[in-house]
């Protein structure tokens, strides 16, 4: 199984036959697992358990998830005469019009204009089978999403291994040149110690035995072995089976140091040229290494 990217869409719908949930779940790239939800107002009481049956399928990504309901109105407001209270306001209000002997009858108006004689009272729906068809949408929408990160999974590997495989080709070719860089650096010392001592006498042997010293210094060829061991590596975390972004990440950072300490050792043109190439191709594996899950 190839790794997963962390771009993808996904949609779920589940419900009965009064109404519908729809679950939409979108991903992109984020380096830790950040979550973000949009539900009806009355039931924001399924944004934490919507976040952990996320969290326990996807590990990386910046996740925005939209939960929306068709169908029947799930909240139905219901009004109420508070009864009791309606005839001690009608009784009180008589027995004023008696007491100051005031005209005219008591009005509908009259009784409206007293406070809290008629109740709002909502009835709440059965939360337990709401949640069945929500966590039933969410896991459809996931399993969309997993299709899709899979797929762009499978691209990214694709192209990472054709870049991995132009950068061990160019590590190939530094490898193949070590013999003749360090033979022409040697010679390049010889040179340079019989100039600075021309006209002192030193045993032949003596002389070769340091510059073949100080030539060593130029000698990269652990850092060829530790960026072939990397590279084995890098192809080891493509086939596997788990979230791998972070370790290819640090994988890269670790051969940016290795060509930078390969280009410090050896002053050559032609190394040189092969560095920038080889720093150009981590810059885009690194671009592409954002994506993987």
């Amino acid at each position: 199984m190839p790794p997963k990217s962390m771009t993808g869409f996904g949609r779920g719908e589940a419900g009965s036959p009064e109404r519908t949930w729809t679950v939409e779940i979108r991903t992109v790239n984020h380096r830790f697992l950040d979550q973000k939800l949009s539900l009806p107002r009355p039931f924001s009481l399924f944004e934490e358990p919507i976040k952990k049956v996320i969290a326990d399928s996807l590990e990386r990504g910046r996740i925005d998830v939209h939960v929306s309901v068709r169908g029947e109105v799930l909240v139905q407001p219901r009004l109420s005469v508070r009864q009791t209270m309606a005839d001690q306001y009608h009784a009180c209000l008589r027995e004023i019009q008696e007491r100051y002997r005031l005209e005219g009858g008591i009005s509908l108006t009259d009784m409206l204009s007293m406070r809290d004689l008629i109740s709002v009272e909502e009835e709440q729906p059965d939360m337990e089978a709401e949640w069945l068809l929500v966590r039933a949408a969410v896991v459809q929408a996931l399993q969309e999403c997993h299709r899709m990160r899979e797929q762009e999974g499978q691209s990214l590997k694709n192209d990472l291994e054709s870049r991995l495989h132009r950068f061990k080709s160019l590590v190939e070719k530094i490898d193949g040149q070590l013999p003749q860089i360090l033979a022409i650096r040697q010679e390049e010392l010889r040179e340079r110690v019989h100039k600075l001592l021309d006209g002192v006498q030193l045993d032949p042997l003596r002389l070769a035995q340091e510059c073949a010293i100080m030539a060593d210094k130029s000698d990269v060829s652990e850092e060829v072995a530790r960026l072939n061991s990397h590279i084995q590596q890098f192809y080891t975390f493509l086939a596997s089976h788990e979230a791998v972004g972070r370790r290819l990440d640090f994988l890269l950072q670790e051969f940016l140091r290795e060509v930078n300490t390969l280009c410090s050792k050896i002053n050559s043109a032609d190394i040189a040229q092969l560095g920038v190439e080889m720093k150009n191709e981590i810059e885009k594996l690194r671009e592409q290494v954002q994506n993987v899950e």
